[in-house]
């Protein structure tokens, strides 16, 4: 299929109907002793691999409007309902946010879902959120800066983003290459995978894996402060698991930014 015929929002959207069909197997939602812990105040909710985002980035949660951006699968929004927040989940795999719903529905949490590409999201009203808290998912959008202006917008003023995204050097590297432990720079940043041809690009992610694109820091950062956020915190993170980048450098960052 020439990528001038791929439409990147469908294309995703099969892809992580796909990756729900798989279950736990790739991504692993809350269980109920999780949700348990949490409410009684032990909890960790993660937008990168491995580090736990620091609690007062989300406390206090308990009554709060809460928008998890990108983030069907049962991961973050269980936890956020259980600690009392007001929880919607905005993802564009329906059957993503089934899992969600169905955790909600066997341990009497409140949450809301919807269906909506966080590019373009006119379903929700400006200013209705106190926290949108986005894992790491802007890697499956092919202009990131929509992203931000939509994450604005739905804020109360003051109102918190968090969000995890990938290095962009880490798109630097041939991913067949790198996966075998060998590092050869190759692309050009901002990187798209329908830079690649489709041969190689059936090859190397196939029909079920979504499409990805690594941004530039300046529209991952700047992008955010140009939207008018002040990002008050940051960390990075690396892969959990044998990645050759992660072994000399962190390939992932998460910022909280407020809306000023």
């Amino acid at each position: 299929m020439p990528n001038r015929e791929i439409d990147v929002t469908q294309y995703n959207r099969k892809a992580w109907d796909h990756v729900a069909d798989q279950g736990d197997d790739l991504y692993h939602a809350m269980t109920s002793e999780q949700i348990e812990r949490a409410k009684a105040g032990d909890w960790r909710i993660r937008v990168t691999p491995t580090k736990a985002v620091p609690q007062d980035w989300i406390l206090p949660a308990k009554g709060k409007t809460v928008l998890c951006l990108a983030a069907g699968g049962g991961q973050q929004a269980p936890i956020l309902a259980a600690l009392g927040a007001k929880v919607t989940v905005a993802d564009l795999s329906a059957k993503q946010l089934q899992r969600d719903a169905e955790i909600a529905g066997r341990e009497g949490l409140a949450i809301k879902t919807i269906v909506a590409d966080m590019a373009s999201m006119p379903e929700l009203e400006d200013a209705s959120f106190d926290l949108v808290i986005n894992p790491c998912s802007v890697i499956f959008c092919p202009d990131v800066k929509p992203v931000w202006r939509e994450a604005h917008r739905v804020l109360k003023p003051g109102g918190r983003f968090v969000t995890g995204f990938i290095n962009p050097i880490y798109y630097l590297f041939d991913a067949a290459k790198m996966d075998r432990g060998k590092l050869k720079a190759r692309h050009k940043i901002p990187y798209s995978d329908l830079q690649l041809d489709a041969e190689e690009r059936e090859r190397l992610i196939g029909p079920d894996r979504p499409l990805e694109f690594g941004h530039t820091l300046t529209d991952l950062i700047a992008g955010q402060l140009n939207c008018g956020f002040q990002i008050t915190g940051f960390f990075e993170d690396r892969w959990g698991d044998d990645d050759r980048l992660s072994e000399l450098i962190n390939v992932f960052a998460a910022t909280c930014a407020v809306k000023v």
